[in-house]
C-alpha cells in the first residue's frame, strides 16, 4: 500500500497483490448493495438517488482506482443476480459509468492528493458525462442515455456532498 503523498491527506492506491483491497473492496460493495435496496423503497428511487455508485466513489477516491474497479464490477453484477435490478439490459450502461466513476476517482485522487468539492464534482460530472455519450451509443436513445441529468440530480448532488463528507472523514480517520 503506498500513500498518496499530500499535505494532511491521507489517501491510498492499492494493489491487487494486497488482501487489504479485497477486504475494502468488500467493505464498499456492500453498502453498494445496501443502500440501494434501501433506496428502491421509494418509487423511481433507483433513478432519482443513483445509489449504486456512491460507495464505488468513495472507495476508489480513498483508496484508489484498483479497489473502486473490483466494488465498480461486482456490485451491479451483485445486485443484478440477488434482487434483479439492476435489471440485466441496464448492466452494460450502470456498469459503464461505474467503471468510468472507479477510474476517474481513483486517478484524480492520486494526481491531486486533495479531496476538495471542486475535485468531487469534476469526477462526478466527469463520469456522468463520459457514461451518457457512452449510454447513448450502446442504445442510441439519448432521452434515456440522459436520464440520470433528468432525474438523477438528486443523486448527482448526493454523491458531490455526500461523498465528498465521507471522504474526508476517512481521511482524518
Amino acid at each position: 500500500m503506498q500513500p498518496i503523498s499530500a499535505p494532511r491527506t491521507r489517501l491510498y492506491s492499492l494493489n491487487y497483490n494486497e488482501i487489504r483491497t479485497y477486504l475494502v473492496a468488500a467493505m464498499f460493495v456492500a453498502g453498494n448493495i445496501i443502500l440501494p435496496q434501501l433506496v428502491h423503497l421509494i418509487p423511481q428511487g433507483g433513478h432519482i438517488w443513483l445509489p449504486i455508485y456512491l460507495f464505488t466513489l468513495i472507495g476508489a477516491y480513498k483508496y484508489g482506482w484498483k479497489a473502486g474497479l473490483l466494488t465498480a464490477l461486482a456490485s451491479p453484477v451483485i445486485n443484478s443476480f440477488l434482487f434483479g435490478m439492476p435489471m440485466i439490459g441496464a448492466l452494460p450502461a450502470i456498469m459503464l459509468k461505474s467503471v468510468l466513476l472507479a477510474l476517474f476517482a481513483g486517478i484524480t485522487a492520486q494526481r491531486t492528493g486533495k479531496a476538495s468539492i471542486l475535485m468531487i464534482a469534476a469526477v462526478v460530472l466527469g463520469y456522468q458525462v463520459a457514461g451518457t455519450a457512452g449510454e447513448w451509443l450502446m442504445c442510441g436513445n439519448l432521452h434515456e442515455a440522459i436520464s440520470d441529468f433528468r432525474i438523477g440530480i438528486p443523486g448527482i448532488l448526493v454523491q458531490i456532498f455526500g461523498g465528498w463528507a465521507v471522504i474526508n472523514y476517512l481521511i482524518r480517520k
